[in-house]
């Protein structure tokens, strides 16, 4: 006697199916012209806080969780109706053995003696019916079969039967049987169980399932919401900052709460921008009143020289020399303009290209080329250079920064002074180009003034120049990763001179 693979009415298929359907009707149909897939109208009609990216991550978490929930409700549910079918198709293999056994053993006889003993006992779950080869009644709680029985073989059906009552009632109780063709004779038995219990049981599992996927869905909801209010504070804050920038307020900066997370990252990123932005509005103010000082007084000299020469008749060499001075002076508002611009174009990335280069030989060529002009303004001028220095830069920007660092050093070294250029190692991955100079030094209170641009102390006020040749060196140090460092030379007190060390990341 084998069992069939089929599920029973009650276990069935059809019955699970139903499952998502009795869900979703307890759920409030929405009218179809909402249903409708309109996205742009939907989201015109949706509240200010359903367009948020809160509410959005609050709705994902609750769906994941009520995702997770219904997979656990959905594996509970059909884990339990098979362990049900499993279970009640174990005992009615197990009967339908022990018949098979008192068949085999005694035939027809032991047979109907065996259905009559487990007839009379109290409590069984099973419903027997046994017929002869004639289709006559043996013995059975039923008055007849359900269906006709097989040909050959077992055959599994599912009726309602009526069941007594102790007041004289009948009560109609669900049922599952298998049929079976008895071998030889040609009668037919059939063994039968009362699915009214099981059926209660799924009955109640879809119940709660039906009460606690709304619940679920409700709760994750609102969990979601609770998570990603504190985001939405953090996010509220960084809009406000925003806002405040926009409105002039360059001194606001985004609250860090110390807690370390992401938003923390943020806002310290956020303010250490807002940090570079006031600087360089600073900076672009500063250059502006600079820009206006500086270039104030060649433009007022020359348009007096020019004046003057328009005013009177001049000889052919008072008037050459009268062009001669106004096209230097000319060349030195032009050579503060070409200095703005670089320094522009450095802060801005778009200047340099880096390669591998040897610093030692654009150290060895300029100490060459400035020579010439040391002995000529009665300074002693010596290199120490070791060789094979290289770094990834741009040759142009740095060769361009230490004639701004020797120049600096000729403008203000007084007759008779020394100048020095080395080239050496430096601390751990560095190469130091260091110029030392006997002139007056920089009081070290100064030092961070002098590399502003536009920036002149008193005593260079005599000196020509715009300010801007220390500032060019800074910018092309940063811009190599390296830095300035500005430091007393070697000389006495009352003049110590400067050691000017431009240091560069080894390649």
């Amino acid at each position: 006697m084998k069992l069939p693979s089929r599920w029973p009415a009650w276990l069935s298929r059809e019955r699970l199916a139903e499952l998502p359907a009795k869900i979703a009707g307890r759920f409030p149909r929405l009218p179809e012209d909402i249903r409708l897939p309109l996205p742009e109208r939907v989201r015109k009609a949706m509240p200010v806080f359903m367009r948020t990216t809160t509410f959005k991550l609050a709705l994902l978490y609750s769906l994941m969780i009520a995702a997770f929930s219904g997979a656990l409700l959905a594996y509970l549910y059909y884990s339990t109706v098979y362990y049900i079918r499993v279970e009640s198709e174990r005992r009615i293999t197990v009967e339908f053995e022990q018949l098979a056994n008192a068949y085999y053993t005694g035939g027809m006889e032991r047979l109907s003696q065996s259905v009559f003993e487990r007839m009379t006992l109290s409590g069984s779950p099973f419903y027997y019916y046994l017929e002869d080869t004639s289709g006559r009644k043996i013995a059975g709680h039923f008055p007849r079969l359900p269906d006709d029985p097989p040909e050959a073989g077992m055959k599994t059906v599912y009726f309602d039967f009526e069941l007594p009552q102790p007041d004289g009632s009948k009560t109609l109780r669900p049922a599952a049987g298998r049929i079976v063709r008895l071998r030889d004779n040609g009668g037919a038995l059939m063994v039968a169980f009362d699915t009214a219990q099981q059926t209660v049981i799924v009955d109640r599992i879809q119940s709660a399932i039906l009460v606690a996927a709304p619940v679920a869905l409700i709760l994750s909801l609102f969990g979601g919401l609770l998570i990603t209010r504190g985001a939405a504070r953090r996010a509220e804050e960084l809009a406000k900052t925003a806002e405040a920038v926009i409105g002039g307020e360059l001194s606001r900066r985004v609250p860090v709460r110390g807690t370390g997370d992401e938003f923390d990252r943020l806002a310290q990123r956020i303010n250490a921008m807002l940090d570079q932005i006031g600087k360089l509005v600073e900076a672009s103010q500063n250059t502006g009143n600079a820009i206006a000082h500086d270039l104030r007084s060649p433009l007022t000299r020359l348009r007096n020289r020019l004046e003057i020469a328009l005013a009177k008749p001049m000889t052919e060499e008072a008037a050459s020399a009268t062009l001669g001075e106004t096209v230097e002076e000319v060349d030195r508002v032009l050579d503060t303009f070409n200095a703005i611009l670089r320094l522009a174009r450095l802060d801005a990335g778009t200047e340099g290209l880096r390669v591998r280069m040897d610093l030692s030989e654009v150290a060895e060529e300029l100490a060459e080329l400035f020579d010439p002009a040391c002995e000529e303004g009665g300074l002693s001028f010596r290199s120490q250079i070791t060789r094979n220095q290289l770094v990834l830069g741009d040759r142009e920007l740095i060769g361009q920064a230490i004639s701004n660092l020797i120049d600096n050093a000729i403008k203000y070294t007084p007759q008779g002074g020394s100048i020095s250029l080395s080239v050496t190692r430096g601390p751990e991955t560095m190469i130091d180009l260091t110029v030392l100079d006997t002139g007056p030094g920089i009081p070290e209170v100064d030092r961070p003034k002098v590399i502003e641009r536009f920036h002149r102390l008193d005593s260079a006020r005599t000196q020509p120049g715009s300010g801007l040749g220390l500032s060019l060196v800074q910018s092309v140090a940063e811009l190599h990763g390296g830095a300035l460092i500005l430091a007393d030379g070697n000389g006495p007190k009352n003049c110590p001179g400067l050691r000017a060390t431009l240091r560069l990341p080894r390649a």
